[in-house]
């Protein structure tokens, strides 16, 4: 028998959550490996089970869903309970937090603010955080989230305060303005070398006014983006797969045989 079994489980929230805060205790006092964890070093650990959770929710696999949000959840707990070794916060100041945010930031529900749709809401909500103490709209942006992503947030965050086009059709003649500029770049005389630092920039602008032109049509360009990605994925492992069972290697084969084999991947 261990000097502190675990907890039995838990039936309800309250006392499944103290079940977490209990087991983490018990670890971080007692297992080597989580005694010497730092913020610094479950950083990265957090960020990769992050995306073990979005991969979850693009693959719809809603037992790993379960899973992954556990893991998420107990690094939560975690970075709660090495805070409050140095009397910083602990996880009541963290929940109490968020708690208080969310009253204050939605006066339409908790106050005698009236809304008449979600972009009200938005409205309001950044309006309060400037009132908060925020510098700038897009302060809340983080700067090291994935440019694809970043964009997305910074063109909500423009929104929220009015600072948008109209309508989805001027946003297309954005992006069509954006694609012949990023072309005319590459319509140069001969011999003439392309400004590559130039093209760049006009390429980067053609991806931002698409992300827009996604956010009028509600598409998320990161959800889009990473299921053509496993498409792409499943479609070439097809292909590999095909040719390894004919004797083949795809260094070896031309583009029209491999057409044959992505053609077959594709009606899959």
């Amino acid at each position: 028998m261990p000097n502190n079994p675990i907890p039995e489980s838990a039936h309800n929230p309250a006392d499944a959550f103290t079940r977490l805060l209990t087991v983490l205790d018990t670890l971080r006092t007692q297992c080597p490996w989580d005694k010497k964890q730092t913020m610094e070093t479950l950083r990265h650990l957090t960020i990769e089970e992050t995306y073990e959770l979005s991969d979850a929710i693009l693959e719809g696999d809603l037992n790993e869903i379960k899973k992954e949000l556990g893991d998420v959840m107990m690094h939560l707990v975690f970075y709660s309970r090495i805070a409050s070794e140095t009397n910083d916060f602990n996880i009541t100041d963290v929940l109490n937090g968020v708690c208080d945010k969310l009253v204050n930031r939605h006066p339409h529900i908790y106050g005698d603010v009236v809304v008449e749709n979600e972009a009200d809401v938005k409205r309001n909500w950044e309006q309060i955080k400037l009132k908060e103490g925020n510098k700038s709209v897009l302060a809340g942006v983080p700067s090291s989230l994935p440019a694809l992503v970043k964009a997305s947030r910074i063109q909500e965050k423009a929104r929220g305060v009015g600072f948008d086009w109209e309508d989805k059709n001027q946003v297309w003649e954005k992006v069509e303005e954006e694609l012949q500029e990023f072309k005319a770049e590459f319509n140069v005389v001969d011999n003439t070398a392309i400004d590559v630092e130039k093209a760049e920039s006009e390429f980067g602008d053609v991806l931002f006014s698409l992300i827009n032109y996604a956010r009028f049509i509600n598409i998320n360009p990161e959800n889009a983006l990473e299921k053509t990605n496993k498409k792409f994925i499943k479609r070439f492992q097809y292909l590999e797969s095909k040719a390894k069972d004919n004797g083949k290697a795809l260094a070896d084969m031309t583009l029209a045989e491999m057409d044959v084999y992505w053609n077959e991947a594709k009606k899959l």
